[in-house]
């Protein structure tokens, strides 16, 4: 990554860390993690498995984390189509998939503080702390976790890029990834024709290691389980940068920047 390409991914962050700040909207998603964090915990301790207050914990941070990447991140462009500052931003000499790259990574992370919030729910709501008993794999498994879903974001970006009416194809995306992604139920109670599609969703890989880091003893191979999530990770963001610039390619070619 050359310095230029950075400076600019650092440019796109600074950014949007102005546009976001004093601005409720773009936080909206982190609201219902903790309302989520409630009914999960509900449903657990009525059922008398209080050993399962780790998945309930933590399946609203994902779900926040998921919904600030597709949701918040995936509609960048669509902002700035309304704001009117598009046409200027493509225009720009620095690369746009650099400047977004850095802007949809600022929105992620604003996504981990779901993990804060579900995570102190659960400690007033138990009286005890989930307690993460591997913090390394843990936070090797978070930024695994962000940079793909950063690569997420910038392919739902592309989407948007061509089509005004990919809102509801964005909507589809949620539950169905919170299955597969086993958010809560562990792929591994699924029925097992279920597992080789699973298997391609990174959120899948992360979810169990997230899982696993609270357990005393590691009882899966967590090293391929990172390396899984690493690889998907990669392929997730060169897919999405790819994505992006075609769809801005596209859109000089087609002169419809506003009206694609």
């Amino acid at each position: 990554m050359s310095a230029t390409h950075t400076s600019t991914v650092m440019a796109g962050a600074v950014m949007q860390h102005r546009r976001m700040r004093g601005n409720a909207d773009w936080y909206l998603t982190l609201f219902t993690a903790p309302m989520l964090t409630l009914v999960f915990l509900a449903i657990t301790q009525y059922a008398g498995r209080s050993d399962l207050s780790g998945y309930a914990v933590l399946a609203p941070g994902l779900i926040a984390l998921w919904g600030m990447c597709l949701h918040t991140a995936g509609e960048l462009i669509t902002r700035d189509r309304e704001a009117g500052t598009l046409e200027l931003l493509v225009a720009a000499p620095s690369s746009f998939s650099a400047l977004l790259t850095g802007r949809v990574g600022v929105v992620t992370c604003m996504g981990l503080v779901g993990f804060v919030e579900s995570w102190l729910v659960g400690w007033i709501f138990t009286g005890e702390p989930v307690a993460i008993r591997h913090p390394v794999l843990f936070a090797a498994t978070m930024v695994l976790l962000v940079f793909a879903m950063v690569g997420t974001a910038l392919s739902m970006a592309a989407v948007f890029v061509l089509a005004r009416s990919a809102r509801s194809f964005q909507n589809s995306l949620s539950y169905p990834f919170y299955l597969l992604g086993g958010v809560m139920v562990p792929v591994a109670l699924l029925p097992e024709w279920v597992h080789p599609v699973s298997a391609l969703v990174f959120l899948s890989w992360a979810s169990d290691l997230l899982r696993e880091s609270l357990t005393i003893e590691l009882a899966g191979d967590a090293a391929f389980s990172l390396m899984m999530l690493g690889v998907l990770g990669v392929l997730s963001y060169v897919i999405g940068n790819v994505l992006v610039r075609a769809s801005i390619n596209r859109l000089r070619r087609t002169g419809k920047m506003t009206y694609a």
